[in-house]
């Protein structure tokens, strides 16, 4: 069975289609058939990313390694079974035509709660969450209190994601592995990143996951969406010299790749 890869966060700009498009492409570079579905209905900026990356391989005459994307499938009305939830029954095909001929399916949920991003939920066996490193985003997994900084409970995200797991267990699945990925890490306000990595380190505690430094804020990551290209992509598009960022955003991808633990999976990028 293939492994089923979820980027979930409950918020907007996290960084969630960077990383599945980063993710999913160095698995391909790996030797690895990736299958990749977006969840995000309207934006779809995941299946944007790997559109434009086939867009821009067909104008220059490249090819380079791709997942294999599908769209998520339309059902017939008529063939859902009584009080079948039809975006369950989408989900279902979607994931049944890609799982034979994929060893790994990546998939993007949108930043707010729908249904199609709680299901796949109960169907990652790794999820990653990426998020801003800030108070902000925190938010999302847990409460803090204001005065002293401790984590008061889990917020909304968490508690979806505890019942995914529940659903898991009563289905007799392996659990999710979940790492909270920390995005946008920079050298300047030094004191918020303390104590966001302390909030974190103690909710992972509590709750069960793992925390991974992401990617910081670059320009590089902006750049590359319109093409459609990774970091791993720019020796083979015409950049011979890379800069000091980039060869650092570099590391970061492989960094993350490791962090990731995924089975049989050695980031040899």
């Amino acid at each position: 069975m293939a492994h089923i890869i979820v980027v979930g966060n409950e918020k907007g700009g996290s960084g969630k289609s960077t990383t599945c498009m980063h993710v999913a492409t160095a698995l391909v570079r790996l030797g690895y058939r990736v299958g990749a579905m977006d969840l995000d209905l309207r934006q779809k900026s995941f299946g944007r990313y790997i559109e434009n990356r086939t867009a821009y391989l067909a104008r220059m005459g490249l090819t380079l390694p791709t997942p294999d994307y599908r769209e998520l499938p339309e059902v017939d009305p008529a063939s859902l079974q009584a009080g079948e939830n039809p975006f369950d029954a989408r989900l279902a095909a979607g994931i049944s035509a890609l799982e034979p001929v994929s060893d790994f399916i990546v998939i993007d949920c949108p930043g707010s709660h729908t249904r199609l991003s709680q299901v796949a939920h109960t169907l990652a066996d790794t999820l990653i969450t990426p998020m801003n490193d800030s108070f902000v985003d925190f938010d999302l997994l847990a409460r803090v209190d204001a005065e002293t900084g401790k984590v008061k409970g889990p917020s909304i995200y968490s508690e979806m994601v505890w019942a995914a797991r529940q659903s898991r267990a009563q289905a007799g699945l392996k659990p999710i592995d979940w790492i909270v990925v920390r995005n946008r890490l920079g050298a300047q306000q030094m004191h918020n990143k303390k104590k966001v990595g302390a909030a974190l380190e103690e909710l992972s505690r509590r709750i069960g996951f793992r925390v991974a430094p992401g990617f910081s804020e670059r320009v590089i990551f902006r750049e590359l969406f319109p093409r459609g290209l990774t970091l791993l992509d720019l020796r083979e598009t015409g950049v011979d010299q890379l800069n000091m960022s980039n060869i650092a955003a570099r590391q970061e991808v492989r960094d993350l790749l490791t962090e990731l633990r995924l089975p049989g999976v050695r980031a040899d990028l």
